[in-house]
């Protein structure tokens, strides 16, 4: 999986869902976390090893989890008006 498709230039969050996350809507704020959704995932990655030492990767979900968190506080602390 190609954890940063979203982030090509075609693929941008539109302003208007960033400004409505940022004032609390849920849905608005799933949306954002779909979208980056891949990036997480990747950067959330492990590789481990089984018992006859053959990698394997999985998705740590303590990670990923955090990750999510600290994106949902940094869209609430987002100035939409700032940004504007």
């Amino acid at each position: 999986m190609n954890g940063c498709k979203n982030h090509k230039r075609g693929n941008l969050l539109p302003f208007d869902i960033i400004e409505t996350a940022a004032s609390g809507d849920v849905e608005a704020i799933n949306q954002v976390l779909k979208h980056y959704e891949g990036y997480i995932i990747a950067l959330s990655t492990k590789r481990l090893f089984d018992e006859q030492g053959k990698p394997y990767m999985v998705v740590d979900t303590e990670t990923r989890r955090i990750l999510e968190t600290r994106l949902i506080v940094k869209i609430m602390q987002f100035d939409v008006n700032r940004a504007a």
